[in-house]
């Protein structure tokens, strides 16, 4: 039996039924079957694609991207997932379009979208905003389609918000259970995911509260580690705790890196902004008070330099589980002597990591593309089944 044929008989064992027609907001509103849906669906179009099998699920239709911060990795994996699904891809570039001059949301998000299927947006950077726009732009749509103005209704993707990144989340954990050889092997292993000192400001929480979110899903002991007053949302801890209840594993808050990183299988160095910070920063933005966002800048900056000492070092590496532990990051890292003077992790370290690292990004296309998938298919075992009995190739020479 063909690995995309395995796959797709474990894929047909899950419950799949509520995400076909829905959006992809958070991962934990998603259920277990939907979590394991995904990174399988993942896998088998990514075996298909190995295998020279197309996985072209569309003949034609747009795949929209809305990118109000800047982005490389997201962005390409975005547009290689809906162009392996047979989609086409265009950029809303907001600064060209009508919403320059005033027009709503909910009108630019059914005028983009007579033929799209899918809509990604990234909206990482204001509390309280990047979450609720995605919502709005969501019920534009499904109205829009209710309505009969829509011939179809896009599904939306998180491609990063101010609370969660579940395409980068799960990229990551699909990493992890490929490293560690299977989901059934993640229980009781420890996962350090901590701040690092970072020589800008302002870095998005969605990773950390993402990772928490969803690690804690798995029977891991989570570790979450930052300096006093690095807070992340509460909500996001209150879900990290909820699920690790629910796992078998544990979740815990410490104030020490070396502490989180002791005997830790794997380590997420990552520099993130204080969540109250970027509370203020928000209201600033809203007030449009620039001379209070270079005040804030500056305080923030002087706060982090107290803590450069939060760096992920060999030193530090070698106090992890054997002195082996899996490094992740989302990618691009601060990294000391290359980047920057002084930042997240230390050249030798990141060097050493430098292809798992790739290794990990590669697998958010596919994650974005299964997500795509499953809202579209109705029968997602049966259709990779087709796909792979078609035998059309992807490469015709």
């Amino acid at each position: 039996m063909s690995k995309a044929a395995e796959i797709a008989n474990r894929l047909a064992a899950l419950d799949t039924g509520n995400m076909f027609g829905n959006d992809f907001f958070l991962t934990w509103d998603k259920t277990d079957d939907e979590i394991a849906a995904v990174f399988a669906v993942a896998d088998a179009l990514r075996d298909l694609r190995e295998n020279n099998k197309s996985c072209r699920i569309f003949d034609s239709g747009l795949g929209i991207s809305v990118f109000r911060d800047n982005s490389t990795r997201t962005r390409f994996s975005f547009a290689s997932a809906c162009n392996l699904l047979g989609l086409d891809v265009r950029d809303l570039d907001e600064g060209k379009s009508q919403i320059a001059h005033g027009e709503t949301v909910r009108e630019t998000a059914n005028m983009v979208s007579y033929m799209a299927d899918v809509i990604g947006i990234r909206d990482d950077m204001y509390i309280g905003c990047g979450h609720t726009y995605q919502k709005t732009v969501s019920d534009a749509v499904h109205d829009g389609y209710s309505s009969g103005v829509l011939e179809q209704c896009p599904t939306l993707v998180n491609l990063q918000c101010d609370i969660d990144h579940p395409t980068q989340a799960m990229a990551d954990m699909l990493h992890v259970i490929h490293e560690f050889g299977g989901v059934e092997n993640l229980k009781g292993k420890k996962v350090a995911m901590t701040w690092a000192y970072s020589p800008s400001y302002g870095k998005p929480l969605s990773v950390p509260q993402g990772v928490i979110g969803l690690f804690t899903r798995f029977g891991m002991d989570v570790v979450l580690a930052h300096p006093e007053g690095y807070d992340v949302m509460d909500d996001c801890i209150e879900v990290a705790r909820r699920n690790a209840r629910a796992s078998g594993g544990s979740f815990s808050i410490s104030s020490s890196m070396d502490e989180a990183f002791r005997d830790a299988d794997i380590v997420y160095p990552k520099s993130w902004a204080p969540f109250a910070a970027m509370e203020k920063r928000t209201k600033l933005y809203q007030a449009g008070d620039l001379e209070g966002i270079k005040a804030l800048e500056k305080e923030l900056l002087a706060q982090n330099a107290t803590h450069m000492d939060w760096e992920c070092t060999e030193e530090k590496m070698a106090i992890t589980k054997a002195g082996k532990a899996l490094y992740l990051h989302c990618l691009p890292a601060d990294i000391s002597g290359v980047s920057c003077e002084s930042g997240e992790v230390a050249s030798s370290v990141f060097d050493r990591y430098r292809v798992p690292l790739y290794r990990e990004a590669s697998f958010k296309p596919y994650i974005i593309a299964a997500m795509i998938f499953l809202a579209k298919v109705k029968e997602p075992a049966g259709t990779i089944r087709a796909l792979e009995a078609a035998n059309r190739p992807r490469k015709l020479f």
